[in-house]
């Protein structure tokens, strides 16, 4: 049987292929799937470009990306509306351990945390205590 590692409601975790770093992550188990900040999303015929965060975050690097392979997802919202959105893969580096993450991107510049974990992330490796915050600060490696 695997371990299952506790964190808590609030948690740090860097985007290591996407240079962020000490991005704070709300942990939601309400959501299905994790949702990554974009202050811009634009679709070329190279793929599809990307500016993570906004600039009122302080790991905002205003860096474009350019993802050559990302897929469209129909999300229902907390609200129950349906929305189109973009979805990418990267690397979370998320308690000194990196691991491959689904993103949908939002514009969630008006929200208070800039990405949100879901239970599709979440499920078969951690355990929420939703009475802690930042309890995998101290395994994180240094950079």
């Amino acid at each position: 049987m695997l371990r299952k590692t506790v964190i808590g409601r609030q948690e740090k975790v860097d985007f290591p292929l996407l240079k962020l770093f000490d991005v704070t992550v709300k942990i939601d188990t309400g959501a299905y799937t994790a949702s990554l900040n974009c202050c811009s999303i634009r679709e070329e015929a190279e793929g599809l470009y990307c500016v993570f965060l906004d600039p009122t975050n302080p790991a905002y690097t205003a860096q474009e990306y350019l993802f050559k392979q990302y897929s469209l997802k129909w999300i229902k919202s907390s609200n129950g509306a349906l929305q189109q959105r973009y979805k990418i893969s990267t690397d979370l580096l998320i308690g000194g351990q990196i691991q491959s993450i689904e993103c949908t991107l939002s514009n969630r510049s008006t929200m208070r945390y800039p990405v949100l974990l879901g239970r599709k992330f979440l499920k078969k490796k951690y355990l929420v205590d939703v009475s802690k915050t930042y309890t995998l600060l101290k395994r994180n490696h240094k950079r």
